[in-house]
């Protein structure tokens, strides 16, 4: 669905839920990174764009100190006291927006009582960030609701800790930065350390965005994320550097024998990756679609070989990708997110885009039993206010 589509089907459901219109109507999307994969919680760069994939909230105010929210997606409601403070809950879903609530709580803002219905169009657990939409839309909402606007990196930062504290995910910045200051048209070139954003344009109708869902789902809450991140930290320790940031491979190569060899290939992929992520940005603004992508294929294999983040799907994915090559009309292909399955991103020719999916759709099918699901997105803006 378009966000228009989406959005009219949000407002259906509330309607049919609560017995008449909404009267706000917030969006917030989900993201794709191009390239700068497990950076951004080591102050790196990263490059990513929100996609045509949303969250929808409906709502209208409620005479009652509480939050009543129902998700279409789950089929299941959650009532919140917004009279007490706000801890975590079930739902588990619920936590996402319960964090967001818990923040405005702190910084003393008053939060009337609502109705609201939640619609998504951002598939889940597919590393495309549907939860970091949650919480920007959630934002979006109580910022309408309580005539107090954030500051969009306050915000952003906001949502990241709603993350960390309510779900439990370790995070970096990236997905709620993407969500909150995307723009239409253009990639972030996200400086995780100062928190600037550079705006990068892709509007060659030639080029375009895939994402391949593997349809196989990670749980990041398991425990893998928070021990990559750990891995990194020890790395920086050894460097004697405040975060990989400020290491570089000479560095790197001149304390190996102080390393643990996974520790030595969790700061290669993220040292590496860093220098990659701002080549890709320099070669985007050129034009220089062959070496972009090979800038792509060199963080797959890291992430796959160093990191140890993929997966035999995500390996599948790429390889099929890699092999139709430029004459098939790729130009470059990784996984994307932080890993254990979910998605692909390509940078391909518009033209190809069919042959490409029903390529790659159907030896994925034949050699795994799996459907795959895919998309073209062309970069999309950052949250609104639809009504």
């Amino acid at each position: 669905m378009t966000l228009t589509e989406l959005a009219s089907e949000t407002s259906r459901r509330f309607q049919e839920r609560y017995g008449h219109a909404p009267l706000s109507l917030v969006a917030a999307p989900g993201r794709v990174n191009l390239i700068g994969e497990h950076t951004d919680y080591n102050d790196g760069f990263v490059f990513p764009m929100g996609i045509e994939r949303y969250t929808v909230i409906a709502a209208s105010p409620s005479a009652l100190r509480r939050a009543q929210i129902f998700s279409a997606d789950t089929n299941s409601e959650v009532t919140i006291d917004l009279e007490s403070t706000v801890t975590r809950g079930q739902p588990s879903w619920s936590n996402y927006m319960r964090g967001v609530i818990a923040g405005f709580q702190k910084l003393k803002i008053a939060i009337p009582g609502f109705d609201a219905l939640v619609m998504s169009s951002v598939p889940m657990g597919g590393g495309l960030s549907s939860s970091a939409a949650l919480e920007v839309s959630t934002a979006t909402l109580l910022e309408a609701a309580s005539n107090h606007r954030l500051d969009p990196v306050q915000k952003a930062l906001l949502c990241q800790k709603a993350e960390q504290e309510f779900a439990g995910v370790p995070c970096g910045i990236m997905d709620q930065f993407t969500s909150v200051m995307a723009k239409e048209g253009h990639l972030l070139l996200l400086d995780c350390r100062s928190r600037t954003t550079e705006l990068v344009p892709l509007t060659n109708p030639d080029l375009s965005i895939l994402i391949i869902n593997s349809n196989v789902k990670h749980e990041l809450t398991g425990g893998e994320y928070a021990e990559r991140r750990a891995q990194c930290e020890r790395a920086a320790q050894i460097l004697s550097v405040a975060s990989l940031r400020d290491a570089s491979l000479p560095m790197l190569e001149a304390d190996r024998a102080r390393m643990e060899p996974l520790i030595y290939h969790r700061a290669l992929h993220v040292i590496s990756e860093i220098a990659r992520t701002t080549e890709a940005a320099r070669e985007m603004r050129a034009g220089q679609w062959s070496k972009l992508g090979q800038l792509m294929y060199a963080s797959h294999d890291s992430l796959r070989d160093d990191f140890e983040v993929s997966c035999a799907e995500l390996d599948l994915l790429m390889d099929l990708a890699r092999k139709l090559g430029e004459r098939g009309g790729v130009f470059g292909s990784r996984m994307t997110g932080g890993g254990f399955g979910g998605c692909t991103v390509s940078l391909v020719e518009t033209r190809s885009v069919d042959a490409i999916c029903q390529h790659i759709g159907a030896a994925y099918r034949e050699k795994t039993g799996l459907e795959a699901t895919m998309f073209v997105s062309r970069p999309a803006g950052g949250a609104r206010v639809l009504k």
